[in-house]
């Protein structure tokens, strides 16, 4: 089963890259982030035309929204409000057999500018998520499940995870209390982050290059901010992992590119 993860910033307006990459690279289960589309306006008809007949999301209107387009089955599973009513989160059952593997698909808050959750309502939102996550995955599930977890956790969380451990140690998405609370949503269930199961922390490894650099390639200030985690009675069974940085030149990208694994099912 080979799994994508992508925060494509807006389903609509990035359609076409989304049926290119999944036609170019074989995809079974697509999960997306930040789709930015209530659900009467997903692009449902166009993704289901094909061979991806298999859709759940859940959205809002200009922010936000995920969803998991597969051509496998699944059965539909939780779509969890935590702190409020965002959409960030949806989950999936896929079963062969006696076989169950849930996929959790998840967007944690981006926290805004300011790494102050006094002087900024959004850092502090995103504190209270990764609080909620650990809670509701210690409380709901254990170490001896079959999860995935994957998504946009904007969060990275190693020394080589970004271009600058010193320089973004007080950058919003690489503190040392957003790693904290991260590490600790990981610990729930003893997630294995399968990024560094492939490619060693010493090596410098991003899912994410800011707009903001006219040459990215050049400039290459990334961060690895795209996650796929699983429990450990799946770490055997996952077979690859690669970044497909190529997507960062795609028309019109996301500032995201797709993380890909496969795993055996």
């Amino acid at each position: 089963m080979k799994i994508a993860t992508w925060n494509i910033n807006s389903v609509r307006l990035r359609l076409p890259i989304v049926l290119k990459f999944l036609k170019e690279h074989n995809i079974d289960v697509l999960c997306l982030q930040e789709t930015k589309a209530e659900d009467d306006k997903f692009p449902a008809l166009d993704l289901a035309s094909g061979e991806y007949k298999h859709l759940y999301f859940t959205g809002q209107k200009s922010y936000n929204g995920v969803a998991i387009i597969s051509r496998i089955p699944f059965k539909p599973n939780d779509k969890l409000s935590l702190v409020n009513e965002d959409k960030r989160h949806i989950s999936a059952l896929f079963e062969k057999g006696k076989k169950k593997i849930e996929l959790h698909n998840i967007y944690i808050p981006a926290g805004g500018d300011i790494p102050d959750p006094v002087l900024n309502t959004k850092f502090q939102h995103k504190l209270d998520y990764n609080r909620e996550l650990k809670k509701w995955f210690s409380k709901n599930r254990t170490k001896s499940d079959n999860v995935i977890v994957v998504g946009d956790l904007n969060i990275a969380p190693y020394e080589h995870d970004v271009w600058s451990h010193k320089q973004l140690l007080n950058v919003v998405s690489h503190t040392p209390i957003e790693v904290e609370l991260l590490t600790e949503f990981r610990k729930s269930v003893d997630f294995v982050d399968i990024a560094r199961e492939f490619v060693p922390h010493n090596e410098k490894l991003y899912s994410w290059w800011s707009y903001r650099n006219q040459d990215w390639k050049k400039s290459n200030r990334g961060r690895r901010l795209d996650h796929i985690w699983v429990t450990e009675p799946l770490k055997s069974s996952v077979k690859s992992f690669s970044i497909h940085k190529g997507a960062r030149d795609f028309i019109q990208p996301s500032d995201h590119v797709p993380v890909i694994t496969e795993i055996d099912f």
